[in-house]
């Protein structure tokens, strides 16, 4: 009989993994806008790493699509543009769709407790005293989020995952022109319309003023 195979320990993260998490923050908060120089000299130096360091967490950053990498001329915060956000939101809208359908649908034609507990969670992070954007995009990723959990359908929720990253983009880019209550009151109707009417369009509304906004 053969002896199991020995383990490797697992590693801890590496100076690249922390210096992608520190960028990809500055990135989800607008500290870095969509559309700005990567300086590769200046960001280097800031953050004490070779150049080789900090190519690699570029490229692990173009990987999710938060930075765009063109060659000979380095990195750029990635930026959605009306061809990139209307075919985003057409897959977003399908999904989102059927999902909160299917919520409603194995839930009596209501929303249930973990949507309204994402509901009160947005509420409050929109109403802390000088709150974090990246804090509130959070929120907001969460209680989406929620909608399409509670469809229990794997596949809608699988492909909705994948979606994150460039949802996170357009809230960056959502930030200048969404005050924290809009983001509340907003939110608030489209949980009370669906409960009362089981429309789906209040839905697909809610979305499409997301997109108009930007």
């Amino acid at each position: 009989m053969s002896s199991a195979p020995e383990l490797t320990p697992l590693r801890r993260p590496s100076v690249v993994d922390e210096l992608v998490d520190a960028l990809r923050a500055r990135i989800l908060t607008g500290d870095l806008a969509p559309g700005s120089a990567m300086r590769e000299t200046d960001l280097s130096a800031a953050y004490d790493v070779s150049r080789h360091t900090f190519r690699a967490a570029l490229r692990a950053l173009a990987a999710e699509g938060l930075v765009q990498i063109v060659p000979n001329r380095g990195g750029t915060v990635a930026k959605l543009d009306r061809t990139d956000v209307g075919p985003l939101f057409e897959l977003r809208t399908a999904l989102e769709l059927e999902a909160c359908r299917l919520t409603l649908e194995r839930n009596g034609g209501k929303l249930p407790r973990s949507v309204h507990q994402a509901l009160d969670a947005l509420t409050n992070t929109c109403k802390e005293p000088h709150a974090d954007w990246r804090d509130v995009a959070e929120a907001h990723a969460r209680f989406h989020e929620a909608i399409v959990n509670e469809s229990q359908s794997p596949r809608i929720v699988e492909a909705y995952k994948r979606l994150a990253t460039e949802l996170n983009l357009f809230l960056v880019q959502l930030r200048p022109v969404w005050p924290l209550k809009r983001m509340i009151d907003h939110h608030r109707k489209l949980v009370r319309n669906l409960e009362a009417t089981g429309d789906l369009e209040h839905l697909r509304r809610h979305l499409a003023e997301g997109l108009e906004a930007i």
